[in-house]
């Protein structure tokens, strides 16, 4: 068993190109190559995480073809919200339609053998507005709640979808929780493009940092253990 992870699918929708359009050329096809390298990669028993903005559809129900896509690729997947992902509705509805296929990362934690995968979406370091750090606030909630519920497990892996630390600079609410329970491994997503460049990925002040936007792993899912 392995676990995998990869974030911001953006998985079509309509119309097709939209990623392309927005992202740049490298995106062409690229719902094809995350297919071929999941399918050459994964096997069923293992997990997938799929860290945030997985399709641009603005419901549920728009989202369907692109969730039913996803459920059709190999391995076990859990699912964690994106700040594109506005079809994210209420955990009951979601769990109704898709529980069969995916588990929601959300407020808790997901146990992968003696693994526990926590996580939440994170904030913009650098929104300094007063609603902007009541969401900061927020989300430093969520992480404690899902990390809280992962009890005394040593592994503990930690996703977010926006990045917590930036060149000389981070999120402290969201890093001073890692720290507080101990996270030695934190992956993240929400980069594309020439920002990919400015990714932090490495060891800071004990914690090692692992950008898996998709364009950032040639949208291949990146092996954590």
């Amino acid at each position: 068993m392995h676990i995998y992870a990869i974030g911001d699918l953006h998985l079509s929708g309509e119309p097709a190109s939209k990623p392309m359009e927005v992202f740049g050329e490298h995106w062409r096809n690229h719902k094809e190559k995350v297919a071929a390298n999941w399918q050459n990669t994964v096997t069923a028993q293992d997990t997938v995480i799929v860290c945030g903005d997985i399709s641009w559809a603005m419901t549920l129900e728009e989202a369907a073809q692109d969730l039913d896509w996803l459920a059709q690729l190999t391995g076990r997947k859990l699912l964690l919200r994106g700040n594109h992902d506005y079809w994210w509705s209420s955990l009951s509805k979601m769990q109704q339609r898709y529980g069969a296929h995916f588990e929601f990362l959300q407020n808790d934690c997901i146990m992968v053998e003696d693994i526990a995968v926590c996580g939440t979406r994170g904030w913009p370091f650098d929104d300094a507005a007063a609603q902007g750090e009541k969401l900061m606030a927020r989300e430093a909630g969520r992480l404690r709640m899902s990390l809280q519920a992962a009890g005394d497990t040593p592994r503990k892996i930690a996703f977010l979808h926006y990045p917590p630390v930036y060149p000389g600079a981070s999120a402290k609410e969201l890093v001073d929780v890692l720290q507080e329970f101990g996270v030695t491994e934190c992956y993240y997503g929400h980069l594309h493009g020439k920002s990919i460049r400015y990714a932090v990925q490495g060891p800071v002040d004990g914690i090692t940092y692992r950008l898996i936007s998709a364009d950032g792993l040639a949208f291949c899912p990146y092996k954590i253990g």
